[in-house]
């Protein structure tokens, strides 16, 4: 009879595999439900996969520690952060200390996930299964659609925005040299994100637009969609063309009434998810993993993986942090949403008084690249 589970994780993305070979450094038995991938067999990722996160310093550490940050191709460190407003306010941001610091590293999401799968292909204590087993400790980490956590009886609380984000990948016909650069204009918000290395000239476009109007931009042929980003963010990026796939998903403020209860808890986008302006979604489901399994080492011997009073003190320390992000982004995007010419005018006003605020804006950078 083989040995029974310790830990039973629902979802194979990057927040379940992260969260399984933190538990696994524990020593612990852990079951994967995910699709088997054998290490090396992902060679070449999908060029219909457009997905890239912003990641910050703590993020790094996480996946280094795991041995399963990418490549200086795939991870691209942003040396600065430009933003425009739709009035003439502007705002820049750029990394402090010197030393090759950044100010957060835009991940392939494709390349990310092959570092991950082969690191669990390779440790012996986690086993990849095709459905959930049984387990003394049961975590959901499947996403903002999961099924298991209704099964756990966890109300999931939606505000939906009434708007779509829109991804691809772009060319430009210059490097973007490490430069991240974000609009927010009519009620719109457009970044592009650098890739492949800090002299590489592609970008990653996540572009936050209403409803309608992501309806109209999916249906442009790639020339005129490149037209419509160009026309969006003028020239400071250089000529833009479209180089992929688009992409497109709903936005929502999510978050779950419970993330946890007797053997069970919930982690990343299954407990919660927030508009991506700010682009903290993949942090806080990686800071997630990290609390997890730091209570779980530091439990009392006596107590059990799935008590509950042992899980609360992960969901207390994850979900005032959480919620104070949720805030933020949901205000930046009602203050954005507006596109009355007094609400662009006052929001204008302070970006440019935040651009002069000295301390505050230090230490908003430093919170952008997680050293506080």
């Amino acid at each position: 009879m083989s040995k029974p589970f310790d830990v039973c994780i629902c979802g194979g993305g990057v927040v379940g595999r992260s969260l399984a070979l933190l538990l696994a450094r524990e020593r612990l038995r852990v079951a994967l439900v995910a699709h088997p991938v054998a290490a090396g067999k992902l060679a070449v990722p999908s060029p219909q996969d457009v997905r890239a996160y912003a990641l910050n310093s703590a993020s790094r550490q996480l996946l280094e520690s795991l041995r399963a940050w990418p490549d200086a191709d795939s991870a691209t460190a942003v040396r600065q952060m430009q933003v425009w407003g739709d009035d003439g306010g502007r705002l820049e941001f750029t990394a402090e200390g010197g030393n090759g610091a950044a100010l957060a590293w835009i991940v392939d999401v494709p390349a990310l996930e092959q570092q991950l799968a082969e690191a669990v292909y390779y440790q012996p204590q986690i086993e990849t299964v095709p459905a959930p087993v049984q387990a003394a400790l049961s975590v959901v980490c499947e996403g903002k659609a999961s099924s298991s956590r209704n099964e756990f009886g966890a109300a999931w609380t939606v505000k939906s925005y009434p708007q779509k984000a829109i991804a691809a990948r772009l060319l430009s016909d210059q490097p973007h040299l490490g430069v991240a650069r974000q609009w927010f204009k009519h009620g719109e918000v457009l970044a592009l994100l650098p890739m492949a290395g800090e002299h590489g000239n592609s970008v990653a476009l996540v572009w936050s637009v209403s409803v309608a109007r992501a309806t109209s931009l999916e249906k442009l042929s790639p020339e005129e969609f490149s037209a419509a980003v160009q026309l969006a963010c003028g020239a400071e990026a250089g000529r833009l063309q479209l180089a992929s796939s688009r992409s497109s998903w709903a936005l929502a403020l999510s978050t779950a009434d419970r993330w946890v209860g007797p053997g069970w808890a919930l982690a990343g986008d299954a407990a919660h998810t927030v508009h991506p302006l700010a682009g903290q979604g993949l942090n806080l489901g990686l800071a997630d993993t990290a609390e997890l399994a730091a209570v779980v080492h530091a439990r009392e011997y006596w107590r059990g993986l799935g008590d509950e009073k042992l899980l609360r003190r992960y969901e207390r320390a994850r979900k005032a942090d959480v919620a104070a992000m949720g805030a933020v982004t949901d205000g930046l995007h009602s203050l954005f949403a507006h596109t009355d010419v007094h609400w662009q005018a006052l929001r204008n006003w302070g970006m440019t008084g935040f651009a002069k605020s000295g301390p505050l804006k230090q230490w908003a950078t430093r919170r952008a690249m997680g050293q506080i």
